[in-house]
């Protein structure tokens, strides 16, 4: 796998109860992942605890395991997008 870029493009999907998240992660998980990936954000207060406790406990790791839980959702949603595609019609 190459390098994460803070850089790399987000990709959204609408989850079941109609929530904005990113690929492969739970709406907390991708309210936690971009508090860390923008933290100077203003955050809610429900969430300033959680914010301080996850700092605390490395953020840098924290964000690296949520971007490749996200990166290899990504990839596997991609993948079956194309295989999707790939598929001819069949007419009878």
């Amino acid at each position: 796998m190459s390098e994460p870029k803070r850089d790399a493009p987000r990709r959204y999907i609408v989850d079941g109860a109609g929530q904005r998240v990113l690929v492969g992660l739970t709406i907390s998980e991708t309210v936690e992942f971009e508090a860390l990936d923008n933290p100077g954000a203003r955050l809610g207060a429900d969430l300033l605890v959680e914010r301080r406790s996850v700092r605390q406990d490395g953020h840098g790791e924290r964000w690296l395991e949520l971007y490749v839980k996200h990166e290899r959702a990504w990839n596997d949603w991609m993948a079956e997008t194309r295989a999707r595609l790939e598929k001819p019609c069949l007419l009878n």
